[in-house]
């Protein structure tokens, strides 16, 4: 009986084994690109596309509702019940409405009413029922033709299938003229090369005042012949050359017959597009495209891997890992040219260029994201900034496709210069701050006059932003203080040190606020502490307070003191817009006067931690995360901004967030997952763990890096890139103490 007994142990450990075994070969094959939702901020105000790309690539091939507006800046919205077509460019969740370049859209003898919200194009109605978008791929079901369109993508080249029903004249639509929003072409070419390739370009205006796009379009099977229109008029020609272009390409289809088209791309030339073509996509093997695009963004992915029992949590994380890298964008072609900022065609030599610089947004907590989970890809951000300023003199305050647009404030390609470069990465520093000290002498956007004054006068205008731009210019000289110390350059450190002293200048003690000035140094009459005026960038006098992540010691200390702070603090997160206060379209997300939804508030429930009351921040940053993130297509409470809405989320749900974003800190939080790992191009790993992990415990009670209890409320970043184990110890109950924060004037 007992050999029995000890046989059916040993079957029982073996089987049990076995299972424990099965369980980890699954996690370990488990596909993190399943979790990804692409529509999460295609609906509400996200502002996102759900088409394909690939991890910062030139091509964003995606659907166009063909209907302009604010919900429709990214060119699709989940509301919607019509497609117009698939173009190869759009912006990630911005409030700028361009791009929108080479409508292509399928068609056939089914259908042809027309409706003038969308200008007359050919368009189809569809449904969500019918309709997939996964990682580098989208296909949905244009219901009034039959067709199903499906769409995939290397970094330059879009690759589109159609699947036909039988007719006897389908045909594929090929649109330089169509424009939404903002955008509109200047010069559009179309040139027949054959019966199975056509090129061209599009030169376009808008928010960027000089895009343009090369194409070369192939097709597996050839067209029987085609028409070409100039504003909307059929002419008889192989090549046109025109403001409003068109192309139809007739076909006749059996059932089910497949046409792939394949469109390489570059901004310098038709020479480069043939080259995106050629060295991406050599063949018209869709299937094989869609499985690298979604191996690719499988390897992205996989550098943060987390443990969850919660399986929206997971969706909603790795979704904000994929939007994380959706820009920059690919701006050089395979032969290394592209458009310049200077309106000529440059060369990248030994890097890719890179665009789509959304500054204002993403200094803050994307760029610090890829200096950890980019570390082959920074070096090339970093020299594209360069080359904007070997281009136009400055570095880029909004860049997009060879221009800039001067959108926003600040001068924040500074901060993340300086980051990577304290952080170590592979970059020509004499130049970098060359560029960064001439960024912030020029005598544009009132820089000089807050360099003179000491602060930016009020003006009479829309956009005046002036205490905005006298707080963010603070904090940008602080960077450059700071890398002007690490050089040697004594003068320089002194007067940019003083610079970023200047925030000082604009605070009232009477009221507590930072307040606009007018040229005589006295303050505007008027004040409302909760009014969205032209004074604050997209924000009111209690959203920007805060912003003075160079020295909040010296913010907490003219606040009054840490009580006087904390009181103030307090009242951001509980007073609460009254009914008939007037919101504008930015301010979402709303927790008291904090505004999720817009990205100056977005460090402010981590200045707990400077308080000694980091379950403050522990319990707000739960809420953030569980309340204003959602595995939905209004899942975004505000425009997702070029990675940064995802970025915050990714950080703060692994437990910590970069306040002062040039610093090498990041201020702790509380994790919202059991574990998670950081994976390194070395191979070194930095684990983030719990104990007594539990959804009601939210709070952290001590805090163990690499086994050793942590005397303060921050981390590093040459510790997690060095690798080893963050341990967080949870509790149900609030646990306050007060730990060492960073010192002003310090990089880390």
């Amino acid at each position: 009986m007992k050999l029995k007994f000890l046989g059916i142990a040993v079957l029982v450990m073996i089987f049990s084994c076995k299972t424990e075994e099965t369980e980890v070969s699954k996690k370990s094959e488990e596909k993190l690109t399943q979790f990804v939702n692409p529509f999460i901020g295609t609906d509400g105000p996200g502002n996102t596309y759900p088409g394909a790309t690939t991890p910062y690539g030139m091509v964003q091939l995606s659907p166009d509702i063909g209907v302009g507006g604010w919900d429709r800046i990214a060119g699709y919205f989940y509301q919607d019940s019509i497609i117009t077509g698939f173009s190869h460019m759009h912006l990630t969740g911005t409030g700028a409405g361009d791009l929108y370049d080479i409508l292509v859209m399928p068609t056939n003898s089914k259908f042809s009413e027309r409706i003038p919200e969308n200008n007359h194009k050919p368009f189809s109605k569809f449904n969500h029922d019918q309709e997939e978008a996964s990682p580098g791929y989208y296909s949905v079901q244009l219901l009034d033709y039959d067709i199903k369109a499906e769409l995939t993508a290397t970094p330059r080249t879009g690759i589109q299938r159609f699947t036909f029903p039988e007719d006897s004249l389908s045909q594929i639509h090929v649109d330089l003229g169509y424009a939404l929003n903002w955008d509109r072409p200047t010069e559009t070419h179309i040139k027949v090369v054959n019966d199975s390739v056509i090129e061209g370009y599009r030169k376009s205006t808008g928010w960027a005042k000089d895009q343009r796009v090369y194409f070369v379009m192939k097709f597996s099977k050839a067209f029987q012949d085609f028409e070409i229109l100039e504003n909307g008029e059929k002419i008889s020609a192989k090549e046109i050359t025109a403001e409003n272009t068109k192309i139809i390409l007739n076909y006749k289809t059996t059932s089910e017959e497949q046409i792939v088209v394949k469109t390489g791309v570059s901004s310098a030339n038709i020479e480069g597009a043939y080259a995106s073509l050629e060295t991406e996509a050599p063949d018209f093997n869709f299937d094989n495209y869609r499985k690298e695009a979604n191996e690719t963004w499988e390897k992205e992915l996989q550098k943060i891997k987390i443990e969850t029992p919660n399986s929206e949590q997971k969706s909603i994380f790795y979704t904000m890992m994929y939007q994380s890298m959706l820009a920059p964008t690919l701006l050089s072609d395979p032969n290394g040219n592209y458009k310049g900022a200077n309106d000529s065609i440059e060369n990248a030599n030994g890097f890719d260029r890179y665009d789509t610089f959304s500054l204002w947004d993403t200094f803050r907590a994307a760029h610090p994201l890829y200096t950890i989970i980019q570390q082959e890809r920074v070096p090339d951000f970093i020299k594209s900034m360069l080359a904007h300023y070997k281009e136009t003199g400055l570095l880029p305050v909004w860049s997009m496709q060879g221009n800039e647009t001067n959108m926003m404030l600040g001068y924040h390609s500074v901060p993340v210069i300086v980051d990577a470069y304290f952080k170590g990465f592979d970059f020509d520093a004499k130049l970098a701050y060359e560029a960064c000290k001439a960024s912030a002498m020029t005598n544009t956007r009132e820089i000089d006059v807050f360099a003179e004054k000491g602060y930016v006068p009020a003006e009479d205008k829309e956009g005046d932003w002036s205490v905005s731009k006298t707080l963010e210019y603070a904090y940008d000289d602080w960077c450059i203080a700071m890398f002007a110390k690490d050089l040697g350059r004594e003068d320089d450190y002194r007067y940019f040190l003083e610079r970023s002293g200047f925030w000082k200048n604009t605070y009232d003690p009477k009221t507590s606020f930072f307040r606009a000035k007018d040229e005589n140094g006295d303050f505007i009459p008027g004040f409302n502490s909760k009014e969205y005026s032209d004074y604050f960038s997209e924000s009111n006098a209690w959203q920007y307070y805060w912003f003075v992540p160079q020295d909040i010691p010296g913010l907490i200390e003219i606040t009054g003191g840490q009580e006087r702070f904390t009181q103030k603090l307090d009242s951001m997160f509980s007073f609460n817009p009254a009914k008939d206060d007037k919101l504008p379209i930015f301010s979402t997300g709303m927790i008291g006067q904090y505004a999720h939804g817009n990205e100056p508030s977005h460090h402010v429930a981590y200045l707990y931690d400077y308080l000694g009351k980091p379950s403050e921040t522990q319990k707000l940053v739960r809420q953030i995360l569980t309340e204003q993130y959602k595995n939905e297509p209004n899942g975004h409470c505000g425009n997702e901004d070029c990675g940064q809405m995802s970025s915050w989320y990714i950080f703060s749900s692994m437990g910590f967030y970069p306040v002062n974003p040039a610093q090498g800190t990041y201020m702790l939080g509380a994790p919202l997952f059991e574990s998670a790992e950081i994976n390194f191009p070395d191979g070194k790993k930095f684990s983030i763990k719990t104990s007594n992990f539990a959804e009601e415990n939210q709070f952290v009670t001590k805090v163990k890096l690499n086994g050793k209890d942590l005397d303060r409320a921050y981390i590093t970043h040459k510790e997690i890139v060095e690798g080893g184990e963050l341990l967080f110890e949870m509790s149900s109950e609030p646990f306050d103490k007060v730990l060492k924060t960073p010192k002003p004037n310090k990089i880390y």
